[in-house]
């Protein structure tokens, strides 16, 4: 089966939905202080480096940012998978979560499954004092009640589309595309 792809976003697109999702998340937050970022691997990594330099530049002030494996809290993974990620630990957060106010961050929002593993996985270094959500692209489609906080586009799909988000640090391109199947 082969596919088309629709670029939805390019990289000044990407570039200008970040500035305003920092913004909106100072402006929400009240400025930078107790605020920490928090990226799911994959593209939600290098998506909260980038939020946390805009931060950064607009507010003088550094914002910790850590990485998320979330793999050993999905429920739709074998367990002998989900054990095998417990073991090789791939999250990272190198500073305390209780009583920050952390924003998750990912690249796109679908049934936001993924989110609900990111909570749990999230809440096993501690309890900030509230979570917030922050995706490039809202897709639609909810399996479970998630609704982001920040939303850099939202673009409507069928169920049988995909939404790529290529970024220069994992893929080497910067782009939001939509694939559609084709007969």
């Amino acid at each position: 089966m082969t596919t088309t792809r629709s670029l939805m976003m390019d990289e000044g697109d990407i570039r200008r939905a970040l500035t305003r999702i920092a913004h909106e998340i100072l402006e929400r937050n009240r400025g930078a202080h107790y605020l920490a970022l928090v990226g799911i691997r994959t593209r939600g990594v290098p998506l909260a480096e980038r939020l946390a330099a805009l931060l950064g530049e607009i507010e003088g002030a550094e914002v910790p940012v850590g990485v998320l494996d979330i793999t050993p809290f999905r429920d739709d993974l074998p367990e002998t998978e989900r054990r095998g990620a417990r073991v090789s630990g791939g999250s990272r957060i190198d500073f305390s979560i209780e009583s920050q106010q952390v924003v998750l961050v990912d690249e796109v929002l679908f049934t936001g499954r993924t989110i609900r593993a990111a909570m749990d996985a999230l809440i096993a270094f501690g309890r900030p004092r509230r979570i917030q959500l922050a995706v490039l692209v809202d897709r639609g489609h909810r399996e479970v009640p998630i609704r982001p906080d920040f939303v850099g586009k939202n673009i409507p799909t069928a169920a049988n589309e995909r939404v790529a988000v290529c970024l220069h640090e994992v893929d080497g391109e910067e782009g939001v595309y939509v694939e559609k199947p084709s007969a």
